[in-house]
């Protein structure tokens, strides 16, 4: 499951936006290791948006997933690959105030030995994108 680096917890009262880095594997293909999110801290969420979130078990762990559905516990969430886990199918639904903020972008940091200028040009058409909203989260999640 991707865990989040605590400096997204960093300046939260002062301004609505935050940065936090994805660690693992369980939003693959939309966020790979290593990438860095924007979140917009108190955002209004719905089915489909990219969440950031206290683990419902271990709530010093921050976690990124996919908002499926709203039930009457809270909200369903999943990662968009399947087969890593640590989403509700394993833990249930989770309580509105764990819900912390929407992720609105996602930006990939330069690697090192990418200095070629064709390679700085490439990095740069990609490397910043909007993490939008997927409405098929709910046919994903009647697929389970």
């Amino acid at each position: 499951m991707p865990e989040l680096s605590q400096e997204s917890e960093r300046g939260r009262a002062v301004l609505p936006f935050g940065a936090a880095e994805v660690r693992g594997p369980s939003m693959v293909p939309t966020l790979q290791h290593g990438d860095r999110l924007v979140v917009q801290y108190g955002a209004r969420v719905g089915p489909g948006d990219v969440v950031v979130l206290r683990h419902p078990f271990q709530q010093d762990l921050l976690v990124v997933k996919r908002v499926a559905q709203r039930r009457e516990a809270g909200w369903w969430v999943l990662g968009d690959n399947a087969f890593a886990g640590g989403d509700s199918t394993d833990y249930g639904a989770v309580p509105e105030e764990l819900v912390l903020g929407k992720v609105r972008f996602r930006y990939r940091p330069l690697k090192d030995g990418q200095r070629s200028p064709f390679t700085l040009v490439r990095w740069a058409l990609s490397a910043v994108r909007p993490v939008l909203s997927d409405r098929s989260a709910s046919r994903r999640l009647r697929a389970r």
